[in-house]
């Protein structure tokens, strides 16, 4: 059985320095790979056992792994996983899917078209965010691949009710906005990692699909999968979101990126045997049934 694993980076799979939560005394610390070097500093991390893992499991025969992203093409292409590389990857939040390092313009015009006909315009948004916008508390707007905006704050001084206020202006007009450690995205409601997902599972064939994400944006491709996990932090687990077939794990920061690297390991020996039982070779642990809160 060909299995998909499609993974959110930022704090799911990988971890800035900030986000590593790690709680033991320090000589019992897990030893750490960069991942990431932006502007000559590290800037991403893994545990070196989930880097170990996830090396594996990308060569197993059958598995397709694919790193699904909010991040633009550029900022994802500073991230160096180990392992193979890899063949899809989805990034822009589903708007650019990549094969071979390579945009694909087909994708990316259809996922447009839905946009400009479904949604308020770009423009619009930036528009009536710039006019509420505090700069007090606001440090940077930006654009990512002309399809959706995110903001940089000071989160400590953003008034109580803003996002809220935010949110309700976009929805009736097809946007969605998230907020994600200092970062306010607002994101057209079609462009969504569940649909490129399926677009790669329709090209590969795949038969499983497994997933991982940490925040309301990975929600949709969190519903989209087989099988899904959810780290101990981030936005979903603040909310208390969880769904039936996705897990719930205890860890958080970095170790919970390793336990997940584990269980995509421990599913996909799990089907792969079940295709072809003669063939199996096991896994880092035995598969686990997804747990809820």
């Amino acid at each position: 059985m060909s299995t998909l694993i499609a993974s959110d980076l930022d704090r799911t799979l990988i971890y800035s320095a900030a986000a590593l939560d790690l709680t033991m005394p320090d000589p019992r610390a897990p030893r750490l790979l960069c991942v990431e070097i932006h502007e000559h500093k590290p800037l991403s991390y893994m545990t070196e056992r989930a880097a170990a893992l996830l090396s594996a499991l990308k060569a197993e025969p059958g598995t397709v792994f694919v790193p699904t992203t909010t991040r633009t093409r550029k900022q994802y292409q500073r991230i160096q996983l180990p392992g193979l590389p890899a063949k899809f990857a989805i990034c822009a939040n589903g708007g650019q899917l990549l094969v071979d390092g390579v945009a694909d313009r087909d994708w990316r015009r259809l996922v447009g078209a839905r946009i400009d006909a479904e949604c308020a315009t770009l423009d619009e948004v930036r528009a009536h965010i710039a006019a509420v916008a505090d700069p007090v508390w606001l440090r940077k707007e930006r654009v990512a691949e002309d399809l959706f905006a995110y903001l940089v704050v000071e989160r400590a001084l953003l008034p109580d009710g803003w996002l809220e206020e935010l949110s309700a202006w976009a929805e009736p007009r097809g946007w969605t906005v998230s907020l994600q450690g200092r970062k306010i995205y607002a994101v057209p409601r079609p462009l969504t990692k569940s649909a490129a997902v399926h677009e790669v599972a329709r090209r590969t064939g795949a038969e499983l699909t497994l997933a991982a994400g940490d925040s309301l944006l990975d929600a949709d491709l969190l519903l989209a999968a087989d099988l899904g996990w959810r780290p101990g932090h981030g936005e979903l687990a603040d909310a208390g979101w969880t769904a039936p077939h996705v897990g719930v794990l205890d860890e958080r920061g970095v170790l919970a990126g390793e336990e997940i690297v584990r269980r995509f390991a421990a599913r996909a020996a799990e089907a792969a045997a079940s295709a072809d039982p003669a063939g199996s070779t096991g896994a880092d642990t035995a598969p686990d049934a997804p747990a809820t809160a």
